[in-house]
Formats: C-alpha cells, sequence, structure tokens
C-alpha cells in the first residue's frame, strides 16, 4: 500500500462527510447508553445460569477461571479498541479483517459474527422461557420465547434511540442487582445473618478438599463455558457507526472492562462462594437463586429470577440490533444480497433485523421440540463463532501494527498497551481454549459446527466469487473502502 491510499480514511481529499459503508445510520446512541451497553454485554446468562454447572465442575477454582481469561479479554478489547480509533465503523471487526487480512476474512468474519449473535438469541430466548415457568409454570416455554422474540423485534424496527434505552435499563436492572447481591453477600460473611450466617465464611473457598478440589485439569475445562459468559464484550465496537461521539465514548467504555470483571465477576462468584459451600450448587441451576434460597431473604429468588430474566432478555435484544448490521456490512461489500443493505425511514436495517428475527425463530422450535436441549445445542455454536471473531481482531491489529510501523497507516489515538505481545498471547490463548474443546466429549459438537460452518462459507464464497468476480478484487490495503473516493 502507498501513502496515497491512506487519504480515503482521512485526507482533504475526500468527498464532504466521506464515511465507509455503513454512513446513513443515525448517530443516536450517547454516551450513557454506550457505557451501559458495554457494561450490560459483560453480564449475561453465561454467569447467572452457566456458572452453577461450571462451579459444580471446578468448585472455588472457577474464580481463577474467570480472572484468567478476563485478562485476555481486556487484551482483545484493546487490540479491537485500537482499531476503532483508527476509523470507527459499524462494520467493526468484520470491516478489519477485510481491509487488514482480503475479502473472504471479511466475508467469513461478518457471517461468522451473525451466526453467533443469531444462536446467541436463541439461547437467550431459551433462557428467558425457562425463568418465566418460574411464575408460570403452566404456560409451554415455546408460547414466552415467541412473545419475547416478537417484543424485542419491534423495538429494534422503531429506532436505534429505542434499542439503546432499552439496553440502558436492561443493564442497568443487571448491574444494580449484582450490586446488591455482592453487599448482602459481603454483610452475610461479615456479621453473620440470615439462615446462611452460620457456615458462611472465606474459608469456604478453601475448605473443601481446597482451592482446586477437583483437579486443575477440571478447572481448565471449564473455560468453554467461561468464555461463553464473556462473550458480547465486543458488541461496543458494532456501535462505532452509531455513537454520538466514538472518539470519547469508547475508550472510556472499553477501559473500564477490568474493573467490570474484577467486580461483576471475579467478586460476584467469590462472594457467592464464601456464602454457600460449592458443593451445595448443581448443575443448571443458578448460583445466585440458590445462594438466596439459602440465606432466605423474603422474595429473594423470585427477584434474582427477574434478574436473570433481564439478563437473557438484554442479550436478545443486542443480538437484534448487531446481526442487522453485521447483514448491512456485507451487502455494502457485496457479501449478501443488496437488499439487506437497505435501511428504512427510521434508519435502522429492517430487513437484515427481519431475517436475522425469522433465524431466531428456530430457538422458539427448539424450545417446542427439544426444551430440555436447547440450551445446550445453540451455545456451543456461539462459543465457536465467538473464538473465530475475536481471533479475527487480534490477528488485524497485529497487521494494523505493522502497517503503522511501515508508515503505511495513521496510529490510532487508542494505542493498546503492550502492543502486538499481549495480542500474540490472547491468541495463543484462545488456541489453547480450543484444543480443550477438543478434548472434552461435551464440547467437541463446537468444533463439529464450527467445521460445517467453514464448509458452508467456503462454498458460499466461491459461488460469490463466480457471479460476481469484483467481490474479490480489493484485499487488504488495496484501495479505498467502497463509498469513499480515491
Amino acid at each position: 500500500m502507498t501513502s496515497t491510499q491512506v487519504q480515503p480514511h482521512g485526507s482533504d481529499d475526500t468527498e464532504p462527510h466521506a464515511a465507509p459503508p455503513e454512513e446513513g445510520y443515525e448517530r443516536g446512541l450517547g454516551s450513557r447508553q454506550v457505557q451501559m451497553i458495554a457494561i450490560g454485554g459483560a453480564i449475561g446468562v453465561g454467569l447467572f445460569l452457566g456458572a452453577g454447572t461450571n462451579i459444580a465442575k471446578a468448585g472455588p477454582s472457577l474464580i481463577l477461571m474467570y480472572a484468567v481469561a478476563g485478562v485476555i479479554v481486556f487484551f482483545i478489547m484493546r487490540a479491537l479498541g485500537e482499531l476503532l480509533l483508527y476509523r470507527p465503523v459499524s462494520g467493526s471487526f468484520a470491516d478489519y479483517a477485510r481491509e487488514f487480512l482480503g475479502p473472504f476474512f471479511g466475508f467469513v468474519t461478518g457471517w461468522t459474527y451473525w451466526l453467533m449473535w443469531v444462536v446467541t438469541g436463541m439461547a437467550e430466548l431459551t433462557a428467558a422461557a425457562i425463568y418465566m415457568n418460574y411464575w408460570f409454570p403452566a404456560v409451554p416455554r415455546w408460547v414466552t420465547a415467541l412473545a419475547f422474540l416478537v417484543i424485542l423485534y419491534v423495538a429494534n424496527l422503531i429506532s436505534v434511540k429505542i434499542f439503546g434505552e432499552i439496553e440502558f435499563w436492561f443493564s442497568m436492572v443487571k448491574v444494580t442487582a449484582l450490586i446488591g447481591m455482592i453487599v448482602i453477600g459481603i454483610g452475610v460473611v461479615t456479621f453473620g445473618f440470615s439462615q446462611a450466617g452460620d457456615t458462611a465464611a472465606v474459608s469456604n473457598l478453601w475448605a473443601f478438599d481446597g482451592f482446586f478440589p477437583t483437579g486443575v485439569g477440571s478447572s481448565l475445562m471449564t473455560l468453554q463455558g467461561v468464555m461463553f459468559a464473556y462473550l458480547a464484550v465486543e458488541l461496543v465496537g458494532v456501535t462505532a457507526g452509531e455513537s454520538e461521539n466514538p472518539e470519547k465514548t469508547l475508550p472510556k467504555a472499553i477501559n473500564t472492562l477490568p474493573w467490570r470483571i474484577m467486580v461483576f465477576y471475579v467478586g460476584a462468584l467469590s462472594v457467592i462462594l464464601m456464602v454457600v459451600k460449592w458443593t451445595e450448587f448443581q448443575p443448571g441451576v443458578s448460583p445466585f437463586v440458590a445462594a438466596f434460597a439459602k440465606i432466605g431473604i423474603p422474595a429473594g429468588a423470585a427477584i434474582v429470577n427477574f434478574v436473570v430474566l433481564t439478563a437473557a432478555l438484554s442479550s436478545c435484544n443486542s443480538g437484534m440490533y448487531s446481526t442487522g448490521r453485521m447483514l448491512r456490512g456485507l451487502a455494502a461489500n457485496s457479501q449478501a444480497p443488496k437488499a439487506l443493505g437497505r435501511l428504512s425511514s427510521t434508519k435502522t436495517p429492517a430487513i437484515g433485523i427481519t431475517c436475522s428475527m425469522l433465524l431466531m425463530g428456530i430457538g422458539v422450535v427448539l424450545n417446542y421440540t427439544v426444551p430440555e436441549k436447547a440450551f445446550g445445542y445453540v451455545t456451543s455454536v456461539a462459543t465457536a463463532a465467538g473464538i473465530w471473531t475475536w481471533m479475527m481482531i487480534l490477528i488485524s491489529h497485529i497487521r494494523y501494527r505493522r502497517a503503522v510501523a511501515a508508515g503505511t497507516l495513521p496510529a490510532s489515538s487508542f494505542p493498546a498497551p503492550g502492543g502486538t505481545v499481549c495480542s500474540w498471547i490472547a491468541i495463543a490463548f484462545l488456541l489453547f481454549v480450543t484444543v480443550l474443546i477438543a478434548i472434552d466429549p461435551d464440547g467437541r459438537i463446537t468444533l463439529y459446527v464450527g467445521a460445517a460452518w467453514a464448509i458452508c462459507l467456503t462454498i458460499g464464497w466461491t459461488v460469490l466469487k463466480s457471479r460476481n468476480p469484483q467481490v474479490t478484487a480489493r484485499t487488504a490495503g488495496d484501495g479505498p473502502e467502497p463509498g469513499i473516493r480515491s
């Protein structure tokens, strides 16, 4: 790439207000909403529901697994942050994969991230239906799942401001509830009140067969579930094209990630495991619901059930938002039907959201046919898609840093600490998790689904090239992005 090819990203030779293909969105997400979306992205069903199974497998050592994985996630987000401040677009990591690795990788990343959110939406609809059974056991799960799907779909069609406001309040409920749980738990451990007060103690973290009661190997095998719990932290990158002031709000949102992980994951799990010894938790049961039942707070279990319901709906809402944006980015690069690139009168990618919603409806079908297995089926697919997306962010970051060092691209105003070293460490960690998934008989389906998806994308890419040879004409560094005059 020559220096003249860098101009489209910010030279005076571009058209006025030139932008990447996502131009036309309403920048309707304020700082308040972006910050809460970033916070809410780190709190989901993976923590509220999935942690119960992982505690039963690993005991208190699960806290360490969340802490280590949290460091890696921060490396990933700082790499993404550097790219976002170099060029903030709604296509985010799919656009960066296209620019730094080539059109094929942009195609694969965009469709894979879309798949991740579609199946995550299925998982969250399944979880929401399970939670509603707490109050309405006679109502079939598929009915509840369908109702939530329609409500969130309509909300996302109206405007990005509606999405942002819904997500703000969903996240507010999760954050407030978790802080309240932590404070109450610390009070139980410190002052010994409630039914759990007699047995609550810091020593519960090691008193029952040690900190690694089932062995280090068993602890490591929980990393698949731990990484699933962190999926969606990268959603803040998708908001870049619709944030009012991305140069200010995005760095702030990313830099707050460490304390969010320490408080809401490491802190919350530590307190829960001090209040209730790890041997009392059961797979498939929320540890937070179990802990509050043990404490004996009136209506405590119902309150926590409402919180985890909110977490599920929040994630599904995010899925509606992100899938439409990814499909529009693919359409803008001739890697999806052109109709998916159209914006409605309210400046939302309505057609893309509609297509994604219809596929999320498969989750409703699963709740009708195999309600007991629905959650496990879809979370395995989401994990594989998430690992691919994170890998593309890290590799794109490394390629970008090389271009900056060569003087062919401008430096970002938000450089990642540690440079490419941290990105390489994160890549090694993700590869390690992939190996663990391959070893685990229950998690191996993730790799099977990933291989099948890779075959489908390769076939799709081959067909796309035959019908539109120009789709491969622009490789990493070859000229300006679509919609920008060179």
